[in-house]
């Protein structure tokens, strides 16, 4: 696979030379002022990308997994109960950490495909008279299947309750590439990497956290270590780590946010629509359909692409690497076999996502799909050419 191709899964995404250079740092002393003046600048962007003027935020040199271990070490104790629901590999692996550490999950099935059983959610939380459930958690973005669920519903859901469970919020594959709303949303925790709409490597796992859940630290009890916000705050309060930081990595965060904010957040969300607009345009002139089950659903940031019954959707993906040099995401869990992913977010442009489109139409084809050459390509361009139109005509 050549590395000058762009790449099309779900993240790690693509990188921007500037960021690039940006974590190409000589070696420097994380005890230095220096380094303050990267540390504190790529915090305050993180919070501005969150939408919160209230959320403290701590990046510990990991991946989203690790975020999502810090959200429940730093506020649960053994025995809470939780309220989960599954419905894609994602919301699946955090449901098995919860279980792993001790914690009493009730989680709801879900076909994959679909989003965040609002209502059901809203019925156990209104039964839960007691207050049992010290946490819910909910996956924004499901990476697996490309589906995007309604935040803002659950946290109504649980405020119609007057149910103080703590709101717990997988961005890793939303967060700088879709809206996310901390503060409107009233999320108490909210988990992010480095490696998605940032668009950097892999190395950063991001929290926001509220005031809310700053409070509950003191009280939980599960053991945390190397993930405890509490040395890292007062590692942050002497303008350092409570231990080695990734000093690159945070200097690309900072650039990352400065480029966010150059382009505009609200820009950001809507070059993502746009590209992902012409994505789903490719996949139904394919006669295809998508994984998510309605356009409600619809992830701006990824695309699970149904194959045809009794098609192994991985030979697309590895046919796409060997033939052509080209990275698509392979199905995962329940899904593996039946569906291919396209990862459109991150460093991404309209031009970028056509060669995508042209070289799954080839992969396909080689493979015997019933799928004509250019009618993907022919979709997108129009949404595409269409949407630079009415820019143009914006901008005059």
């Amino acid at each position: 696979m050549t590395s000058q191709n762009p790449v099309f899964i779900p993240g790690p995404t693509n990188m921007p030379e500037a960021l690039r250079r940006a974590c190409d740092l000589p070696t420097m002393d994380h005890r230095s002022s220096a380094f303050a003046e990267i540390l504190h600048p790529a915090l305050a962007g993180v919070k501005a990308v969150l939408k919160s003027t209230e959320a403290e935020v701590f990046i510990f040199p990991a991946t989203g997994t690790a975020g999502w271990e810090a959200a429940i070490t730093n506020t649960l104790s053994k025995g809470d109960k939780v309220l989960a629901a599954r419905n894609g590999m994602f919301s699946h692996k955090w449901i098995d950490m919860c279980q792993r550490h001790g914690l009493d999950v009730q989680f709801v099935e879900v076909p994959w495909g679909e989003g965040l059983p609002v209502d059901q959610f809203a019925e156990i939380l209104a039964a839960d008279t007691g207050h049992e459930i010290k946490a819910v958690l909910a996956t924004h973005n499901e990476t697996a299947t490309g589906v995007v669920s309604d935040v803002a519903g659950v946290r109504k859901a649980l405020d119609a309750a007057n149910h103080p469970a703590l709101y717990f919020v997988d961005g890793v594959s939303s967060i700088g590439s879709m809206p996310f709303e901390f503060d409107a949303w009233g999320v108490d925790i909210a988990v992010t990497g480095s490696q998605k709409g940032f668009m950097l490597p892999a190395g950063l796992a991001i929290i926001g956290v509220s005031p809310k859940a700053m409070a509950a630290i003191e009280g939980a009890t599960l053991s945390r270590t190397f993930l405890d916000i509490r040395d890292m705050k007062k590692g942050y309060e002497a303008n350092a780590y409570p231990y080695t930081p990734s000093v690159g990595l945070l200097n690309g965060l900072k650039l990352a946010c400065d480029m966010i904010e150059a382009e505009g957040l609200e820009k950001v969300f809507a070059r993502h629509a746009r590209i992902a607009d012409g994505i789903r345009a490719a996949v139904k002139a394919w006669g295809l359909e998508l994984c998510a089950v309605s356009p409600d659903l619809y992830s701006n940031t990824v695309s699970a692409i149904r194959t045809p019954e009794g098609f192994d959707a991985s030979q697309i993906v590895s046919h796409a690497a060997t033939r052509y040099g080209v990275a698509f995401g392979a199905g995962l869990g329940d899904v593996a076999g039946k569906v291919f992913r396209i990862g459109h977010l991150g460093m991404l442009t309209d031009v970028m996502a056509l060669s995508g489109i042209a070289t799954a139409e080839m992969v396909m084809v080689d493979l015997g799909l019933d799928i004509q050459l250019g009618s993907g390509v022919a979709a997108a361009q129009e949404v595409y050419r269409q949407s630079a139109a009415s820019m143009a005509m914006a901008a005059e």
